[in-house]
């Protein structure tokens, strides 16, 4: 049997609501696993004993016949922006260290209404944007610690791939799910913006920010994101749209299902070894019985820049008047893009507005005779550490490229492992869906990982 840690969450929650492990042991056993592999430094803020007394009345319910989810018992943790009552939600800024929550996130309560155990707060960078920032520091790629473990949701997609919990939640505002989980070779599931509630979530940039889940498997990340996806009457932008279950989508068929693959797209830049990954799983999808059809996507090279205006703009109503309270409370990073939202002028900013709006309407068109569009989900293999301290045009543009795009656009993307590069990392491929297609997403991905193995891989023992 695959060690406890590695278990798939589906998995481990049907040995819990089956009594053949106890939600207790399975809780013990994570946190012994985190405080071994602390120096990883997945997490912000560790709540041993929350979760244990979390266990404890799991295994009191399900021993009472009351399994509320798959995920009853099943230890999960919080992105750092996530709001958790009677814990810091610091969003990885320093500034923040005591801001502690009076109330749940919708996301958080749904997790415990449906019963999760969750171990902690994961580390993140500040404010959700470029750059971690002491006293919680940056986490460790348990891959290779010389390499970059991603962006924003990096402690989420860290845990998630050495085992530290089952599943992580995420956010993505440019590429915050899909950019850490393709770094740690992880599967990480953004939903369609309005998908899942905001509400009692720290904002980068409130019309680009997306929750959703990082897992090691589409089936796991499926999982949670019908557990957590719906409307919220807190958040009014949450989308009134009935939830599918996505687990339902496995072992569906994928015989007819069009997938389109834009050429030009996906080699403009990007490492040969990505490109060859995207076409083995083009490969494989089509011998699931998907047609693979040659298209061309809207131009999106300006729309990676334009989300940098984007979110600083709407990222100075959240953070410029912490650093009109407090001067020089934030980072370089985050300070510089609250300065550039509030340069931008109104008549530019609509510019940009229109562009995206114009991408939005052209990308949803094409889905009108496509089910999906498979990509590579990065330009490159994982970049040393020391790269990432002066961040060049092209390496902005590599992170950026598969992206910032379909953030702009509010569509659904799954980022999921499908190869090795020849320096060892991970390789993920990404499929993208239109809006609200993420029940398509889902099938695709358990399909194309049930017929492959690139998710069982892992980097520690």
């Amino acid at each position: 049997m695959t060690v406890l840690h590695y278990q798939g969450l589906v998995e481990i929650g049907e040995l819990i609501a089956s009594r053949q492990v106890s939600a207790v042991e399975v809780t013990r056993h994570q946190l012994e696993r985190c405080q071994n592999l602390a120096s990883l430094n997945a997490f912000i803020t560790l709540l041993a004993e929350r979760a244990l007394a979390q266990a404890v009345a799991a295994d009191r319910d399900i021993a009472a016949g009351l399994r509320r989810s798959v995920l009853h018992g099943v230890p999960v943790a919080l992105k750092d922006l996530y709001d958790l009552t009677g814990t810091p939600t610091t969003a990885g800024m320093p500034v923040r260290h005591e801001a502690i929550a009076a109330a749940n996130a919708t996301v958080t309560q749904r997790l415990l209404d449906a019963g999760a155990v969750i171990l902690g707060k994961t580390c993140m960078t500040e404010g959700a944007y470029a750059e971690h920032r002491a006293p919680f520091g940056t986490p460790v790629n348990p891959w290779n610690p010389d390499r970059w473990c991603g962006a924003s949701s990096s402690g989420s997609a860290v845990g998630v791939a050495a085992g530290l919990f089952f599943a992580g939640l995420a956010t993505e505002t440019g590429g915050s799910i899909r950019i850490p989980s393709a770094m740690n070779g992880v599967t990480g599931f953004k939903p369609s913006w309005g998908r899942v509630s905001r509400a009692g979530v720290y904002q980068l940039a409130a019309s680009l920010d997306h929750a959703g889940p990082i897992a090691r498997s589409v089936t796991d990340a499926a999982a949670v994101l019908s557990i957590i996806a719906g409307r919220d009457s807190a958040d009014p932008t949450s989308s009134h749209r009935p939830v599918e279950n996505y687990l339902s989508e496995a072992g569906v068929s994928l015989k007819g299902i069009r997938i389109g693959i834009d050429m030009a797209f996906s080699h403009a830049g990007t490492d040969p070894e990505h490109v060859s990954a995207m076409l083995a799983a083009a490969d494989t999808l089509r011998d699931l019985g998907a047609d693979l059809i040659d298209v061309t996507l809207p131009n999106s090279e300006q729309i990676i820049w334009d989300w940098f205006d984007v979110c600083a703009v709407q990222n100075a109503l959240v953070n410029g008047p912490v650093i009109d309270k407090q001067p020089g409370a934030l980072g370089p990073a985050l300070t510089e893009l609250v300065a550039r939202g509030r340069a931008l002028k109104g008549a530019d900013y609509q510019v940009v507005i229109n562009r995206a709006n114009a991408f939005r309407g052209d990308l949803e068109a094409l889905f009108a005779s496509l089910d999906l569009v498979l990509s590579p989900a990065m330009a490159f293999s994982p970049p040393l550490n020391e790269a990432m301290e002066a961040l060049s045009d092209d390496m902005i543009s590599g992170i950026h490229r598969f992206t910032c795009p379909f953030t702009m656009s509010g569509h659904p993307v799954l980022s999921m492992p499908g190869g090795v590069h020849s320096d060892g990392m991970p390789i993920n491929i990404q499929l993208i869906g239109p809006l609200f297609g993420e029940a398509a997403l889902a099938r695709a991905g358990m399909a194309f990982q049930k017929a492959t193995q690139w998710h069982r891989r892992r980097p520690l023992s």
